[in-house]
């Protein structure tokens, strides 16, 4: 079972890498011309600029996973439903986002995987300490 929490405890560690300086990169400038992209992406969805894609990626994606990945490696019991729920987010972030803007980079896919992984692994944890609990 210790694998488990090691896994998942990359993986926050992975997106929280990967979430944190794009989402201060959004927030610095929100209209997404310092990361290369422009606001006319945003045009198939609700949002009018990155602010609310920025702040996402840094509190959720970013705090969000460093909390959890904390909870993993320290292999707490809280560790396996939490990250079953933010499993289920990335891939709804990573979904949502997609259907708006397109497929447009190799992260989506992969980040995906990711999410993927996470939700499975949170699961198993999550069943293993109901187990044991009962």
């Amino acid at each position: 079972m210790k694998k488990y929490f090691i896994i998942l405890g990359v993986l926050q560690v992975i997106t929280a890498i990967g979430a944190i300086p794009a989402g201060i990169g959004y927030l610095i400038d929100t209209t997404g011309a310092a990361m290369g992209v422009s606001v006319e992406m945003l045009a198939n969805s609700p949002l009018s600029s990155f602010l609310i894609p920025g702040l996402f990626l840094v509190i959720i994606h970013g705090l969000g996973n460093i909390v959890l990945a904390v909870f993993s490696f320290r292999k707490m019991p809280v560790a396996g439903i939490s990250s079953l729920g933010m499993g289920i987010v990335l891939c709804l972030w990573i979904i949502i986002q997609v259907y708006w803007i397109g497929l447009i980079s190799f992260l989506q896919p992969l980040f995906l995987i990711v999410g993927i992984i996470e939700t499975i692994v949170g699961r198993i944890l999550r069943k293993r300490n109901h187990e044991n609990a009962g």
